[in-house]
């Protein structure tokens, strides 16, 4: 057993160590320990300087860039869009910034925004899947495509959703037909509180493609990511199912990604070959790069060209060239979505992006 003796030697010991160190300290190794530690700080202050240097550098040739493919898209963007109706998806709290850019940007290519609708948190809340089956099963009798047995709740709860944007009435192809308007007030419906979506305003024409919005998931700190973790499996997987719901049920339709990371779309897109090969992605559409590419990379899918942009794996930078011709509206006397025809089909070849 350690007696009181043994704590006295320790104690004795440990003010002796300070005693020589405050000895060496104040004495022959004053200088040298000085002259260390200023020859460290004053290297850390050149090294913070020298990255300083490189930032202010880095950020200056950005702007640059930014500047200048922001003058491009003058020249890039009129016309790749002609007369098309656009309708946009947003599949969450998308920045006000990062939208507007891409309206913007659609506007210049020449489409015309004709439906904003915005996915609520009902949309895939695990507590509210019985009321989506209930929704499903009033609007059934207004969809046109029947859903198979296999078919999910969410991938019913999509085909409507589409449906609803892009079906034209069959005398007016500038209108959407009776059962469109029933399939939006129905997912709008706050009648038992709990909207699927929200709707900015009365949607009057059908649209021809959709812009599925994704909503960033790239957090820049670990807090962030703590309060914004990645969704969940579910939730990707009803995200999903609105883009391959809106490529299957209009001419084309591009998703309007975030950046890559922490859960991006983009990358459950790219991780199956299945999906990597029918829908087309665009990422860091937060930045002015992939707000240009939105407009041209739904060209290029009307165009039947499929690919995924950006500058990340499995990405290529810029979609090809699409030379889409104005759209003629006729009338038809068949029930359903008019199909709009082009006066002229495009001229690019349908090729398939580095995925």
């Amino acid at each position: 057993m350690i007696d009181f003796r043994y704590h006295i030697v320790s104690l004795i010991s440990v003010f002796l160590a300070l005693a020589v160190g405050i000895a060496l300290g104040a004495g022959p190794l004053k200088e040298t320990i000085g002259d260390t530690l200023t020859g460290q700080v004053q290297q850390l202050r050149s090294e913070k300087d020298s990255l300083r240097t490189q930032l202010d550098d880095a950020n200056g040739d950005l702007a640059d860039a930014t500047t200048y493919i922001d003058a491009t898209a003058g020249r890039l963007l009129p016309d790749a869009l002609p007369g098309r109706r656009v309708a946009v998806i947003l599949l969450g709290d998308v920045p006000a910034k990062q939208h507007g850019a891409i309206d913007d940007r659609l506007a210049q290519a020449g489409a015309t925004v004709s439906a904003e609708v915005t996915l609520g948190a009902s949309w895939t809340d695990p507590a509210q899947r019985s009321y989506r089956q209930a929704l499903v099963s009033q609007m059934l009798p207004h969809m046109q495509t029947q859903p198979d047995a296999t078919a999910s709740v969410d991938e019913q709860l999509a085909t409507a959703l589409v449906e609803g944007l892009v079906r034209a009435d069959p005398a007016d192809p500038d209108a959407l037909d009776d059962d469109s308007h029933d399939l939006l007030d129905i997912l709008s419906s706050k009648s038992a509180g709990t909207p699927l979506v929200t709707v900015k305003k009365a949607v009057t024409a059908p649209a021809d493609a959709i812009v599925v919005l994704a909503v960033p998931t790239e957090a820049s700190t670990e807090a962030a990511a703590q309060a914004s973790p990645a969704p969940s499996t579910e939730t990707v997987a009803a995200q999903l199912a609105v883009l391959v719901a809106a490529q299957r049920y209009s001419t084309g339709a591009v998703l309007a990604d975030g950046p890559r990371g922490s859960g991006s779309l983009t990358d459950a897109v790219l991780a199956d070959d299945a999906l990597a090969d029918t829908v087309t992605t665009v990422s860091s559409t937060d930045q002015v790069p992939g707000q240009v590419s939105v407009p041209l990379a739904l060209a290029a899918r009307i165009a039947a060209a499929n690919g995924h942009y950006g500058f990340g794996d499995g990405e290529t930078p810029l979609p090809p060239a699409a030379d889409l011709q104005p759209i003629d509206r006729v009338p038809s006397a068949d029930t359903g979505t008019v199909p709009p025809t082009s006066t002229a089909p495009a001229t690019t070849p349908a090729t398939t992006g580095a995925h």
